[in-house]
């Protein structure tokens, strides 16, 4: 019998398409690809690396997949979310790579963890929507969980001798491209403009939410989960160099930090291959080169998403899943030129003050709240 391999739910998005050249760089095995609607590169990584098993969320997706894989004795499950959760699930599957976008990874990581498999998790929105949900289930089932992001990969790697020492996080960011800039300077910022990161190689939505600070603000949540710490206890300090990726600070003052290249597949090849570290694609750093390094702190009055996020974080309840689904209706309409950038913070504040709050929520009280977060979107831009 084959070994384990990896399951890459999203492999065709920025995310997954760098786990995909991983994965071929180190001689990997991949059980299982899935993507939202691009049948086209989907197929083509097929036929590379021969999984067991592909799906595509989109119904139509699913059925174009379905007729170009015919004959290749490649099993092509149902779309949705239960073509998703047989792609984490499979058999043949030891670890879970999910990179997919949205909130649509929650109902798959809960079944991957239940299923008894490791998982690497690369989407916010899992956690920043129901975090509390999925860690409980992690410590319940003892699952190994590795973070993706740079940020939180770092914190994993400074926090795995003495956790219980640790006085705060230290949570980096570059400040995005319009570091400085008023809001009244924003207020011209284009789409094209956005997605352009000073440092970073990065999908369009994320782009924008590095650009408006709203990233680091679902990091924040996403670290309060994964490290079982509170707002308070996680400090944002702007980085524009993106080098160092996170620090932890020790209760006898000194400070762990984790430096690397602006590369997001030295943190991909950390999740794939842990707690090995192999030799990876990445130029290395030099810091002769490099010469000097530079920390500010954020400017909240001018990228108030970054203040929303924070403000959401404390609260705590449905107010981050609301937070992250509107901000993720709002970037969407602000990429297709329905709404101006500073919008999309008017937008998002407004679902958070309008949408009714719960303190501790089901499942399914999530997921209606991140539903009504879009669908509040939705209706104020139409």
């Amino acid at each position: 019998m084959e070994r384990a391999g990896i399951a890459i739910l999203g492999s065709t998005g920025s995310i997954g398409r760098q786990t995909f050249d991983v994965c071929s760089y180190l001689g990997e095995r991949i059980s299982a690809l899935t993507t939202n609607s691009n049948v086209e590169l989907l197929v083509s990584q097929a036929l590379r690396c021969r999984p067991r098993y592909v799906a595509a969320y989109e119904a139509e997706a699913g059925r174009r997949l379905r007729r170009e894989l015919e004959g290749s004795g490649i099993e092509v499950g149902p779309p949705g979310d239960e073509g998703l959760t047989l792609a984490a699930c499979g058999e043949d599957t030891r670890r879970v790579m999910v990179a997919v976008s949205g909130s649509v990874g929650l109902v798959p990581t809960l079944a991957a963890i239940d299923a008894g498999k490791e998982i690497a998790l690369a989407n916010k929105e899992t956690l920043v929507c129901g975090g509390s949900i999925v860690m409980r289930r992690v410590r319940e089932r003892g699952t190994l969980l590795i973070p993706v992001d740079s940020e939180h990969s770092a914190i994993h790697e400074c926090l795995s001798r003495r956790p219980e020492d640790m006085q705060k996080i230290i949570l980096t960011g570059s400040g995005g491209p319009f570091r400085g800039w008023t809001r009244g300077e924003t207020e011209r910022v284009t789409p094209q403009m956005a997605v352009k990161h000073p440092n970073w190689s990065m999908g369009a939505k994320i782009s924008v939410d590095s650009a408006t600070m709203m990233n680091k603000g679902l990091e924040l949540i996403e670290a309060m989960h994964l490290f079982s710490v509170r707002a308070e206890d996680i400090e944002i300090v702007v980085h524009p160099e993106s080098i160092v990726h996170s620090a932890v600070q020790f209760r006898d003052g000194s400070i762990l930090a984790q430096l690397g290249p602006a590369d997001m597949r030295v943190p991909i090849q950390y999740a794939v291959t842990w707690p090995r570290r192999l030799p990876s694609q990445a130029r290395p750093i030099s810091l002769p080169e490099l010469g000097k390094l530079t920390f500010l702190p954020p400017d909240l009055e001018n990228t108030p998403c970054l203040a929303l996020a924070i403000d959401c974080a404390k609260r705590g309840g449905t107010a981050p899943a609301v937070l992250s689904a509107a901000n993720e209706a709002a970037v969407a309409a602000f990429l297709s030129g329905r709404i101006g950038y500073n919008e999309i913070y008017d937008c998002v504040a407004a679902a958070v003050e309008g949408i009714g709050f719960t303190g501790e929520p089901t499942l399914g009280e999530l997921l209606e709240a991140d539903e009504a977060g879009r669908r509040f979107v939705r209706e104020r831009i139409s």
